[in-house]
Parts: C-alpha cells; sequence; structure tokens
C-alpha cells in the first residue's frame, strides 16, 4: 500500500497539475518526486497520470483515487486537530457522576464554564451514590465523580480531593416550633424524628449527620417514612420529620420547609472529587474549574463568619 507521504506527493502533483509545480511547494526536488509517484503506481498496479508535455493529467482511475484519498487526508488531519483537542481537555465526552447530596445546580457554575471552555466537549451527567462512584470511576465507566465525605470503602485506583466544606441545614415542616429560630444546636435536635437514614455499608450525608448527633450524645429518631434520596425533602414538607442537608440543597426545597442554619462550628458537610490515578485530560480541566469555582463560591458559613438567617435566605429566593 501507498504510504501517507506517497499520497501526499500524489495529491499535491493533482492539484497543481504537473510535477514541477508540486516539487516547489513541497520543497522537495522534482526527481525525488517523480520517483516517488512511479513506486506509487506501481503498488497501486495502475497509472494515475498521463504524462504530456505541458504537464500531466490525472488518469479515469487516477481521478477515482483522488477522490476516495482525498477523504482519507481530510479524516486523518480531523482526526489530529480533535486528538489535539482531547489532549488538550477541549473535546470529548466526560463522564460525569453526582451524588443525590449534590445537585446538578451546585456544578451549573462549572459546567458552564467548562462547555465556554471546551466547545468540542459534552457531558454526560449521571447521579450515583457516593461510595459506588469509587468503583465506577475505578473500572472506567466514569470519568469524574463528584461525592460526599465521608465513603466507607477504599479503592486504590481513585484519588480523592476534597472540595469546599459547606454549612448545614435543618429544614422543618412550616409550623413546627422550632421553625421561629434564626439557627439551631444539633444538641436542640435530639427529639426529633429524621426522614434520613444511614445506610448500612455506605458513607454520605446521612452518616456525616449521624456522627454528629453522636458526638452529642444521641441517636437520631427515625421518622415513620423516611428515604436516603432528595424524595427526602417531601417528606419534611409532609411533616413526617426533618432533615439536615448541606447548603447546596436548599434551592431543591419546596413549599412547606423552614430552612434553618446549623451553628455548631463542625456542623459541615465535605465534598470531594473521584479521579482515576491518571486522569483523562478532560477529567483533570473540569476537576480545575469546579475547585476554582468551589473556592470562589465559599460563602461567609463555611469560612465560620456571620450565619445567615431563615428569613434572609427566604428574602433571597
Amino acid at each position: 500500500m501507498p504510504t501517507l507521504k506517497q499520497i501526499r506527493y500524489f495529491l499535491s502533483v493533482a492539484e497543481l497539475g504537473g510535477f514541477t509545480q508540486a516539487a516547489a511547494a513541497l520543497f522537495i526536488a522534482q526527481p525525488a518526486l517523480s520517483r516517488q509517484i512511479a513506486l506509487m503506481e506501481t503498488e497501486l498496479g495502475f497509472p494515475l497520470f498521463q504524462r504530456e508535455a505541458r504537464g500531466v493529467s490525472l488518469t479515469a482511475a487516477g481521478q477515482l483515487y483522488r477522490e476516495r484519498v482525498g477523504q482519507i487526508q481530510e479524516q486523518l488531519m480531523a482526526a489530529a486537530e480533535a486528538g489535539a483537542q482531547l489532549a488538550q481537555g477541549k473535546a470529548g465526552v466526560l463522564r460525569l457522576l453526582h451524588s443525590s447530596s449534590t445537585p446538578v445546580g451546585s456544578l451549573m457554575p462549572a459546567i458552564q464554564a467548562f462547555l465556554e471552555q471546551s466547545p468540542g466537549a459534552r457531558i454526560h451527567l449521571d447521579r450515583v451514590a457516593s461510595e459506588l462512584q469509587l468503583q465506577e470511576v475505578a473500572e472506567g465507566r466514569a470519568d469524574l465523580g463528584v461525592i460526599r465525605l465521608p465513603v466507607l470503602g477504599r479503592e486504590p485506583r481513585v484519588q480523592l480531593r476534597e472540595l469546599e466544606a459547606e454549612r448545614l441545614w435543618v429544614l422543618l415542616p412550616d409550623g413546627h416550633p422550632l421553625a421561629g429560630r434564626s439557627q439551631l444546636g444539633i444538641a436542640e435536635l435530639r427529639e426529633q424524628a429524621f426522614v434520613a437514614a444511614v445506610h448500612r455499608e455506605r458513607g454520605g450525608l446521612a452518616r456525616r449527620v449521624t456522627d454528629l448527633c453522636l458526638q452529642r450524645g444521641f441517636v437520631p429518631a427515625t421518622a415513620r417514612v423516611i428515604s436516603r434520596k432528595t424524595s427526602m425533602l417531601d417528606l419534611v414538607a409532609a411533616g413526617f420529620g426533618i432533615a439536615v442537608v448541606p447548603a447546596s440543597m436548599l434551592n431543591l426545597r419546596q413549599t412547606g420547609i423552614t430552612p434553618i442554619p446549623l451553628a455548631d462550628p463542625d456542623a459541615l458537610a465535605q465534598r470531594a472529587l473521584v479521579l482515576p490515578q491518571q486522569a483523562h485530560p478532560l477529567a483533570q480541566a473540569f476537576a480545575e474549574l469546579l475547585m476554582e469555582h468551589g473556592r470562589h463560591g465559599q460563602n461567609r458559613e463555611t469560612q465560620g463568619k456571620d450565619l445567615a438567617t431563615a428569613e434572609d435566605l427566604r428574602a433571597g429566593g
């Protein structure tokens, strides 16, 4: 089969209509160019050009060959460009996972910045439990995950990068006896029923909340109806109990819920990125953006300063 160099030479001769012009454009000697075309014709088994005094013209077979190999050259150039963009983290498909306690809305600034920065890239987004994300990324079924710490499992094939901590809020049904408070302490939730429960084999938000309660000397009571997903907000609104959630979940709330910040200094929830040990360029690019937006987006609550009141939150939408 002809080499890519010979094909490039052939296309140049065909486009310029002569060996002299093509040799000058290619910066090679004309005898060397003629020799390469002759070798190419021998390899193919048919003549590509009709040699004439005023130049050369394509044979019928040469014309057909030009049409076909011209497409190949365009594909090779496009493949090289796509490969370069992929290597630079500007093109391709990013398979991104997030946990239920990390709503897509909280990732949207980074997603929008990523798509603007990488116009040839697309994102496939899926919601997967934090613990399961480790395996998905390790096995190559996802490029990047955003999890809620803690996680109980360990996976040596992935790396974790901690993101900013978020203030925890308690969600109460409207009309709850504690709903008029500007802030609460975790210990004050001792007698309340929680609509979220800890999964025996997983970490995440529910385990973080349970650990905080245990440190205050009580086990959170379980409501009659519970959920490990965002549907627990519906359960709070229906009056089945309370829930403790990070600030990023507040935009998911609906009517019938009163949010109040927890004042305890350690009432924080941590997120982390899950990446392969050898991360995909797109995953690296998105991770850097998410960490950058996280640093800029840290509010006064996570820095241990003044807490916003529930009235301020409601006034702000």
